[in-house]
C-alpha cells in the first residue's frame, strides 16, 4: 500500500519537519532560469516521508536505516535520488530518529536494500512525476513532453529548462499520484544505481568529524561504568566501595537489579559507578570489591560442553527434513563417509564497544546511541520511565561496527535506568573487556555428517545431525534445540541433488546469552557442509570442483517449504545461480593451475540471505605448520545491487571476518566465566595477514538480495579444504590457530 501523502506546512512542521534537522525553507538561493512564469516557493514541500526540499532545490533524503560501515546511509538515499533524477551534489542525507512512520528500522539480516529499494524507487518516481507535471503546467504543455534530467525538468521540443527549485510551489498543489501512474526508470537509465558512489560519511570519517555514540556531549553529563557479574544471571551478594568513593571524580554508586531468565535484551544488572569523567567511572568500577552470588550458570565449562555436544550428535535426533529413505541408503551403501565438526562460541567484537547516552526528565526521555534497531528502544524506555512513546526520542549515531550486537538494547537500558535515578544525562561506557565478556554470543555447535556411496561412487544418501544452543533461548528459556529458521541457514536448505536426505537436531541448553552474528548459523553449518562435500570428493576420487558441481546437480528451483524453510516472495532458490558463481570463482581463481610447494586451493559455495556466493581460498603452509592466505577469490550473485563499491567492500570485509573466525576467534568459559577479554586473547585478523582479495560481481536483473552477510560462510570451509589440498590433513574444528596442529590424515 502506498504511504505517500500531501501534507500542509503546519502538518509538516508538526511531524515530518522535526526530522529534517536544520532545513532552511526561505530564500531563493540562486538566480532565475529563463522560462519561469511564477516565483519560487518559500514553503516546504514534503511529498513523501523520506524526502523534502529546501527553497533552493536542495533535496533532504531521510536515511531510516543505521550506518555501521555497510554504506546504507548512502545506498537507499541514492536509489531515491536516482529515480527522481536528482543531482547527488544537491542532496543532503539526514539520519532518521526511531519512529514507526519509517517502517522497519532494524538494520539486520542483510535486509535493507531488498526490503526498501522498491519503496525508495516509488518515492523517487512520485517526486519526478509531480515535478514534470508542475513544469508542464507552467509551460502550458503536454506532460509527456517534459522530462526530469539531473535536478531540472526539460521541455524536449523547445529545450526550455526549469530547476527543481522553480517547481516546488506548483508540485505542492498537485494531488499525489497512485502507484499505477508511476513510470520507473529502466536499468540503462540509472544514474547511481549499480554504480560506484562514495559514501556520504567518508569525509567526516576520514577527518575525525564523524559522530559516534561516544562523541555525544551534553551539559551536566555524567559517565557510568558498570561491574556486571561474570556469570550470566548472577547477583550482587555484597560490595565494598571504600576505595571507589575515595577516588576523585566519583560521585555516586548505584546498584542495578540482576535480570532473570530469559535474558531477552534486558540489562543484566550490577553495580554502577557514576563519575564526572569516564576514567574515574571505569577505574572506580575496577576498585569495587564485590562478592557475587553466581547462580546456576556457574557450572558452565565450554570444554565439557563441547564433548557433550559431540556425544549428542552421535545419537539420532529430532528429524526436521526427511526425504526418501536414509536408513535404507546407509544400509545398502558400498561406502559410508562420516565426519564430525565443531565450532566454538564467537563474540561480535566490533571496533566500537557498546555505548549509550540517555537524558531522562519528568516529561521527556532522549537517547543517543549507535543502535541497529532504534524503534526497539521505545518500549524499553516506556517501561523504565513510565513515559509515553511521544515523550521519547531516539537519536541514532554512526555505528563503529556492529555485526548484530547493537540490535540488542541492554546497554541502552542501562543508560536510561541510571539517568532516571541520577536526574542527569548519563553516558554508559563499556570497555573492550565488558564487550567481550558480556556479549550475545554466536552459538557453539557440533555436527555429524554421513554420506552413503553406491558401487559407482554416486552419493545416494546424506544425513546431517546438528546440536547447538538456540538463539530462541534468549527469548524462551525452555527452548533447547535449534529451531527451523536456524537449521534453515545452511543445513535444512541443503541444495544438493541427493535422493535421500535427513536432517536432525539435538538438545543443547544455553548457559550464556545467544544472539545473531554476521551470517548467523550459516557460519558453522556451511563449514560442516562444504568441508564434508570436499571429504566426499576425496572418497570418490574426484576433483573438488567437479564433485561440488555434481552435488549441486542440474539447474532447478527448490521448494523446501514442507521442511519449514520459509519461502520469500520473488526469491526462488535457483541452483543454477549457485552453480554459476561456483564456476565463475573457479575460473577467476585459476582452478587447476600449477601451485608452488606447500600451496593449495579450496572451494566452497553457499546460498544465504537470498544471495549466491562461492569462494576459492589459496593457502601457503610452511614446513613448521605456519600458514598464510596469499589470495582469496569470491563471487557473489546478489541480484540487482545499488553500489558496486560497497558490494565489493562488504565481500572484502567478509573475507577478513571469515578468516578471523577460522584462524583465531574463540570464546571459552570455565566456572561460568568467559575467559577472553580483549584482542590479545580474542584475536582478529591483523593487517599483515590480510590476503589479496578479488571480488567478482554477477550482473543480474533479479530482485536485490543480501550483501553484508553472505560472503562470510564459504570462507572457513574453503580455507580448510585448501589446507587439505596442500597438506593432506583434515581440520574439522575451529579455530585452526596460526600454526597447524597435527590433523587427521585422509
Amino acid at each position: 500500500m502506498k504511504s505517500i501523502r500531501q501534507i500542509s506546512r503546519r502538518d509538516f512542521l508538526k511531524t515530518g519537519g522535526v526530522f529534517v534537522v536544520g532545513v532552511s525553507l526561505y530564500g531563493c538561493g540562486k538566480e532565475k532560469i529563463p522560462g519561469i512564469t511564477q516565483p519560487r516557493s518559500t514553503d516546504p514541500w514534503a511529498p513523501d516521508v523520506y524526502v523534502s526540499f529546501e527553497a533552493d532545490g536542495t533535496a533532504h533524503i531521510i536515511s531510516h536505516r543505521s550506518e555501521m560501515g555497510q554504506g546504507i546511509r548512502t545506498g537507499l538515499p541514492a536509489v531515491l535520488a536516482d529515480e527522481m533524477e536528482a543531482d547527488w551534489g544537491r542532496v543532503k542525507v539526514v539520519q532518521a530518529a526511531g519512529d514507526a512512520k519509517y517502517g522497519n528500522q532494524n538494520t539486520d539480516g542483510s535486509w535493507s536494500v531488498r526490503g526498501f529499494m522498491q519503496r525508495m524507487r516509488e518515492a523517487g518516481a512520485t517526486v519526478r512525476l509531480m515535478l514534470e507535471q508542475a513544469a508542464a503546467n507552467q509551460w502550458g504543455v503536454d506532460p509527456v513532453e517534459c522530462t526530469a534530467e539531473f535536478h531540472t525538468v526539460v521541455h524536449q521540443p523547445s529545450g526550455r529548462v526549469l530547476d527543481f527549485a522553480d517547481l516546488v510551489a506548483g508540485a505542492a498543489e498537485l494531488p499525489v499520484p497512485g502507484l499505477e501512474q508511476l513510470k520507473f526508470k529502466t536499468p540503462d537509465q540509472f544514474r547511481y544505481i549499480g554504480k560506484g558512489l562514495p559514501i556520504v560519511d567518508l569525509h567526516d570519517m576520514t577527518h575525525g568529524k564523524a559522530q559516534y555514540g561516544a562523541d555525544i556531549r551534553l551539559p551536566g553529563m555524567k559517565y557510568a561504568a558498570i561491574a556486571r557479574c561474570p556469570v550470566l544471571f548472577g547477583k550482587v551478594k555484597s560490595y565494598d566501595a571504600e576505595k571507589t568513593n575515595a577516588l576523585g571524580g566519583v560521585e555516586q554508586i548505584i546498584e542495578i537489579p540482576a535480570a532473570e531468565a530469559p535474558p531477552m535484551f534486558k540489562a543484566v544488572g550490577g553495580v554502577a559507578v557514576i563519575a564526572s569523567n569516564s576514567w574515574a567511572a571505569l577505574h572506580g568500577r575496577d576498585l569495587l570489591s564485590i562478592e557475587w552470588e553466581e547462580g546456576a550458570n556457574s557450572d558452565y565449562d565450554s570444554a565439557a560442553f563441547r564433548q557433550a555436544l559431540l556425544d549428542t550428535v552421535q545419537q539420532p535426533g529430532t528429524p526436521i527434513r526427511d526425504q526418501g529413505d536414509i536408513a535404507a541408503a546407509i544400509e545398502s551403501a558400498q561406502e559410508l563417509v562420516e565426519a564430525e565438526y565443531y565450532a566454538p562460541h564467537l563474540a561480535h567484537a566490533p571496533m566500537e564497544p557498546p555505548v549509550a547516552v540517555a537524558n531522562v526528565s519528568a516529561d521527556f526521555c532522549e537517547i543517543w546511541a549507535p543502535v541497529q534497531d532504534p524503534q526497539s528502544l521505545i518500549p524499553m524506555a516506556e517501561a523504565v520511565t513510565g513515559l509515553k512513546p511521544e515523550q521519547i526520542r531516539i537519536n541514532v549515531t554512526l555505528l563503529g561496527g556492529a555485526f548484530g550486537r547493537k540490535s540488542k538494547c541492554d546497554f541502552v537500558e542501562e543508560a536510561v535506568v541510571l539517568s532516571k535515578q541520577t536526574g542527569a544525562p548519563v553516558m554508559v561506557v563499556w570497555s573492550r573487556e565488558d564487550d567481550i565478556r558480556h556479549d550475545y554470543y554466536h552459538s557453539v555447535s557440533a555436527q555429524k555428517l554421513s554420506a552413503s556411496l553406491d558401487a559407482q561412487g554416486a552419493v545416494t544418501g546424506w544425513r546431517h545431525r546438528v546440536a547447538y544452543p538456540s538463539i530462541m533461548s534468549t527469548f524462551d528459556a525452555s527452548i533447547s534445540q535449534p529451531v527451523s529458521f536456524e537449521a534453515g541457514l545452511g543445513a535444512l536448505n541443503l541444495p544438493y541433488d541427493v535422493a535421500n536426505i535427513r536432517i536432525e537436531t539435538g538438545a543443547a541448553p544455553s548457559k550464556v546469552r545467544i544472539g545473531w552474528l554476521r551470517s548467523v548459523c550459516n557460519i558453522f553449518q556451511s563449514f560442516a557442509v562444504n568441508s564434508f562435500s570436499d571429504e566426499i570428493a576425496f572418497a570418490r576420487g574426484k576433483d573438488s570442483l567437479e564433485n561440488l558441481l555434481e552435488l549441486i546437480g542440474p539447474d532447478r528451483t527448490l521448494d523446501l517449504s514442507e521442511f519449514g524453510v520459509e519461502l520469500t516472495e520473488n526469491y526462488p532458490f535457483e541452483t543454477g545461480r549457485l552453480r554459476q558463481v561456483t564456476e565463475l570463482v573457479a575460473e577467476k581463481a585459476g582452478w587447476g593451475r600449477e601451485l608452488p610447494k606447500g600451496h593449495g586451493l579450496g572451494i566452497a559455495a553457499q546460498y544465504s540471505f537470498l544471495s549466491y556466493v562461492a569462494a576459492v581460498v589459496e593457502v601457503a603452509i610452511e614446513d613448521d605448520g605456519r600458514w598464510t592466505v596469499p589470495r582469496v577469490d569470491i563471487a557473489i550473485d546478489c541480484g540487482q545491487y545499488v553500489n558496486s563499491d560497497r558490494v565489493k567492500a562488504q565481500q572484502e570485509g567478509s573475507v577478513i571476518f571469515g578468516l578471523s573466525l577460522a584462524r583465531d576467534s574463540e570464546i571459552t568459559a570455565a566456572g561460568g566465566r568467559i575467559q577472553q577479554g580483549n584482542f590479545n586473547d580474542y584475536r582478529v585478523l591483523r593487517i599483515e595477514m590480510t590476503p589479496q582479495t578479488h571480488v567478482h560481481l554477477v550482473e543480474s536483473s533479479a530482485p536485490p538480495a543480501g550483501v553484508g552477510e553472505p560472503g562470510v560462510p564459504p570462507i572457513a570451509p574453503a580455507l580448510a579444504n585448501a589446507i587439505f589440498a596442500a597438506s593432506g590433513r583434515r581440520y574439522r574444528e575451529l579455530p585452526l590457530g596460526g600454526i597447524l596442529a597435527p590433523g587427521d590424515d585422509a
